[in-house]
């Protein structure tokens, strides 16, 4: 910080924000799994976050290879407060659980929504590969898990029925924000259809 002469209010968020990272324990954590067998790595990984998982209506039923499979791909983020996560018009390469804190979904037009602990966001343009249709906002500080585009496609190829569940979780966010997405609306009408529904859509 002093070398490239930072302003004084950047070097405080730098310090505020390695304190709330670390907590005062700084170690090379990805080093340390690294070193670990894979059964190992799997009950520290599913220790610590299972939490996040337990709360989503999505994972409730899963196979718990799918969950423990997309627990490890998982990646440790904070965000100090008014940092925007996600920019709406972005290309999405992530989706987010939240560990600890609170964000705020904003969407032209319509007015802000909250989302807190156990919450998750994101998805959508994990499926699409299009633009983010909201941008994100932490409210205080975040303590999150991310999950990559590519993670997230490794995890789907083992598992492509959870595919259709994410779809069909993604066309209901997109409906309750009066948004359409014609990839999820036609992949949704054609999984409905195979399975002799009427596909509301």
């Amino acid at each position: 910080m002093s070398f490239h002469k930072l302003p004084a209010d950047v070097r405080q968020r730098i310090h505020e924000y390695y304190e709330h990272r670390f907590q005062g324990k700084m170690f090379d954590e990805e080093n340390i799994l690294g070193e670990l067998s894979e059964p190992l790595k799997e009950a520290i990984v599913n220790f610590n976050c299972r939490s996040l998982v337990a709360h989503m209506p999505l994972f409730a039923n899963a196979d718990p290879n799918f969950v423990t499979a997309v627990l490890t791909k998982l990646r440790f983020e904070v965000f100090q407060p008014n940092d925007f996560i996600i920019r709406e018009g972005t290309v999405g390469r992530k989706m987010y659980f939240i560990q600890h804190g609170r964000v705020g979904i904003l969407t032209r037009g319509n007015k802000e929504t909250k989302l807190s602990d156990g919450s998750y966001f994101g998805e959508i343009c994990l499926l699409t590969r299009g633009r983010r249709t909201a941008s994100v906002r932490a409210d205080t500080y975040c303590r999150l898990y991310s999950l990559s585009v590519d993670s997230f496609n490794e995890v789907l190829e083992e598992h492509p029925m959870m595919r259709r569940a994410f779809e069909t979780v993604a066309v209901d966010r997109l409906d309750r924000i009066g948004r359409k997405n014609s990839i999820l609306m036609r992949k949704s009408s054609q999984a409905g259809s195979m399975a002799g529904g009427s596909g509301s859509g």
